[in-house]
């Protein structure tokens, strides 16, 4: 069987303006310059993406964006398809784990950029002996697990990396 690739990343630092619902919080300046080197990292140690599943919500397609730029900096192809998934925000861990069971099994490397609790939740069920994935995500967090099943089969990924761009 194909190992496969499972980036987990919460979104970047985001900004709190009293006026903007949650769901439209934008990043600072700080998070736009750490999701663009994440996606540096991410070319770096050679976790380009094929598939992106992202949250809609501004802050998660603002870090998506950000990434983007800093794969391409760094001289990745950043051709990923990308997949705005609602459940990704409104839902948590087992709905998460429910889109990525739903990949097709031709797709290497899948990017889900998520929220807390459920990212770091959902690493941490992944692989619940490591004590880097315990830890959790901090914002522009990603953690790296191989998968050795087929997506519809996720059930464990060993954390294998984790990085936390501070650009």
């Amino acid at each position: 069987m194909t190992s496969r690739t499972l980036v987990i990343m919460r979104h970047a630092k985001a900004a709190r303006p009293d006026s903007i619902d949650d769901f439209d919080r934008p990043l600072e300046q700080r998070g736009r310059n750490d999701a663009q080197a994440a996606g540096a990292w991410l070319a770096r140690e050679g976790h380009v993406p094929d598939l992106v599943l992202c949250s809609p919500a501004a802050r998660t397609r603002m870090t998506w964006h950000e990434v983007a730029v800093g794969l391409v900096e760094a001289g990745a192809a950043a051709q990923a398809s990308v997949r705005y998934e609602p459940p990704l925000y409104e839902s948590g861990v087992n709905a998460a784990l429910e889109l990525i069971r739903g990949v097709d099994d031709g797709v290497g490397t899948v990017l889900l950029v998520g929220h807390n609790p459920t990212v770091s939740a959902l690493s941490s069920r992944l692989d619940d002996r490591s004590e880097r994935a315990a830890a959790g995500l901090r914002t522009s967090g990603i953690a790296v697990h191989t998968v050795d099943a087929s997506w519809a089969d996720l059930a464990a990924a060993g954390l294998v990396e984790s990085f936390t761009a501070r650009g």
